[in-house]
This record gives structure tokens, C-alpha cells and sequence, in this order.
């Protein structure tokens, strides 16, 4: 099978409306339009195109036609998500959630539009950027590392790169910083490798220096802070997933997998 393209196709009860929304709020444009239709793309970058049709729409199966388009996210991998949200609040679009950050490396925010259609940005932390080199000297390189909000994650031993049963990665933390708290469904070692974490486990906190290690057991709420700037070293078996306290989804760890 070789995949040329993607379209997402949504059933709508007002299809202007979802029309409007994409194509003012997100950048997609009108490539077809008929009565009761629309097909939309961004045509420059990766985001899948949208076709978009009226509920009761003869084009569709007889048991589709009744069907509205609920219970889905359609997510988009951007650049700059920060930026992002402050220019779609600034134009008025409808944020029904805001900006937040999971524990596994995750940032994003949610649209809806019109039709109850639910759009999530999302910036996923991500290693260094490459060595550039300058206009004014050639043979210079500058490096410009990724600041994250809460911590550099940077995966070691993992599935992807190796590994049947265990992950690891290092942790580092600029001073003043604090993890979400969340649970793990694994029970992770840290041993911190420089600087001192602060870590509050089923209600106990503990100094963790240089030096020490630490056992986090699994699915006990836990948080990180970091008093003055520090870094570890954790491992945790494989197939670890996190939770955070008022949601029900698990999520894994990117740098883990």
C-alpha cells in the first residue's frame, strides 16, 4: 500500500460553519465546495486535508447519514505553541481548553468549533537542536538547546533503540521548577547525578542529593521539584504508563518507548 495523502472526513450539521472555523482559525483553505460539501487543505505542510459534510448528505451510506461527527479529537503537531494559543485567543477563537504540559513530554490546548469538533494542538518536547552554523564564520557552530517548561527528558535504552525490558533517560531540571504530579504504573529508580530534587511521594517528601537514589514504588501520586538546578538518572521498566489526578486516560512516555 503506498499512502499519498490523508483526509479526514466529518459529518456536520452546519458545514459553513466548521468551513469557517478551519480556514479562519487554522490556516486550511477551500480546494471544493458544493451544496451541503467542502473539502479543505493547507497544501504546505503535513496536516491531513478535511472534507466536510452535511448531516442526511445522499453520498453517504444510508446508516451514515443520520451521524454526527462527536467524540473525536483531530490533533495537530505544531511549532511555537505558545504563540500559537496567544493568536488564536487574541482573534477570538473558542479555547476550551488551555494551555497545559503533561508529565510525559506532551504540551497542548483545545479548540471546538461550531459543530462540537474538538481540535488539539500539540508540541511534544523535543531533543537539541543540531549544531547551526553562523553566516559571519563558516567553521563557528552555535548550539541552541530545547527549553522545556518543567524539564529535559532525554531517552537512553528504550524499545525503539534496543532494549526488551527496561528505559532509561536522564533527567534535568532548571532551579525552581516542579513536575505535574502524576502516578506511574512502574516503579522507577532515580539516582540523581547532580544538584538536589525535592520529591513528594504519598504525602512524604525527601531531599534526594547528588549521590543518592531514590525508589518511586508504582501507582503512588508523586512530584518533582527541583530547588536548585539538578539532574538524574531514571529507569523504569518498558511498558510504564503515567496518569494524572483527574483524568482517566493513561499516557506513555515518548522518551521511554
Amino acid at each position: 500500500m503506498n499512502v499519498t495523502a490523508s483526509t479526514l472526513s466529518l459529518t456536520v450539521a452546519d458545514v459553513a460553519a466548521s468551513r469557517d472555523f478551519f480556514c479562519t482559525h487554522l490556516g486550511y483553505a477551500v480546494a471544493m465546495a458544493a451544496d451541503g460539501f467542502a473539502s479543505l487543505t493547507r497544501g504546505e505542510d503535513a496536516a491531513a486535508d478535511i472534507v466536510l459534510l452535511r448531516r442526511g448528505s445522499e453520498v453517504l451510506p444510508a446508516e451514515q447519514r443520520d451521524r454526527q461527527a462527536t467524540g473525536l479529537i483531530f490533533a495537530l503537531t505544531v511549532t511555537g505553541i505558545e504563540a500559537e494559543e496567544r493568536r488564536l485567543r487574541e482573534a477570538g477563537a473558542p479555547v476550551t481548553m488551555p494551555l497545559r504540559e503533561e508529565p510525559w513530554g506532551e504540551r497542548l490546548f483545545q479548540l471546538t468549533d461550531p459543530n462540537g469538533i474538538v481540535v488539539q494542538l500539540v508540541e511534544w518536547a523535543t531533543p537539541d537542536e543540531p549544531a547551526q552554523k553562523t553566516e559571519e564564520d563558516p567553521a563557528m557552530l552555535v548550539i541552541t538547546p530545547t527549553a522545556e517548561k518543567n524539564a529535559r527528558m532525554t531517552g537512553l535504552a528504550a524499545p525503539s533503540r534496543g532494549s526488551t525490558e527496561l528505559s532509561t533517560w536522564t533527567v534535568a531540571m532548571e532551579a525552581g521548577r516542579s513536575g505535574p504530579e502524576h502516578s506511574v504504573s512502574r516503579e522507577q529508580v532515580w539516582t540523581v547525578t547532580a544538584g538536589v530534587l525535592e520529591v513528594t511521594c504519598g504525602g512524604r517528601t525527601e531531599k534526594v542529593a547528588a549521590g543518592q537514589t531514590l525508589v518511586l514504588p508504582p501507582e503512588v501520586l508523586r512530584q518533582v521539584h527541583a530547588p536548585q538546578a539538578a539532574e538524574a538518572h531514571v529507569v523504569m521498566r518498558a511498558d510504564g504508563v503515567v496518569r494524572v489526578p483527574g483524568t482517566e486516560d493513561t499516557r506513555v512516555l515518548p522518551w521511554a518507548r
